[in-house]
């Protein structure tokens, strides 16, 4: 683990969600200058700031700090990018999902 890895998985994690790193910083309840030193690897961090930061990012503080785990799929990538539709864009996926659920039935 180093702060450049954890710095970096921060940052696109936040950038993936489209939080500018001013709005993410106010809801974190840091400076946006003390983000862009964590982003960069510059500084580290207290436990309770990163439990804000993988709380508001919606992974878990293991993710921020050692990775994706093997098995894990990029489950992290694929909620972030959920949370971000809006929801006729969900209701569509949910029948998409279904369709190729079913399909798996015939293969």
């Amino acid at each position: 683990m180093s702060n450049i890895q954890v710095g970096r998985r921060i940052r696109e994690l936040r950038e993936l969600q489209n939080y500018t790193r001013e709005a993410f910083s106010e809801k974190v309840e840091i400076s946006a200058k003390f983000l862009y030193e964590i982003e960069t690897g510059k500084k580290g961090f207290s436990a309770a700031t990163l439990s804000r930061i993988a709380k508001a990012l919606s992974v878990s503080c293991d993710y921020i700090l050692f990775g994706e785990k093997e098995g894990n799929c990029g489950n992290e990538k694929i909620i972030c990018t959920l949370e971000s539709l809006k929801p006729t864009q969900i209701y569509q996926i949910q029948h998409i999902l279904q369709v190729l659920y079913d399909i798996c039935d015939y293969l």
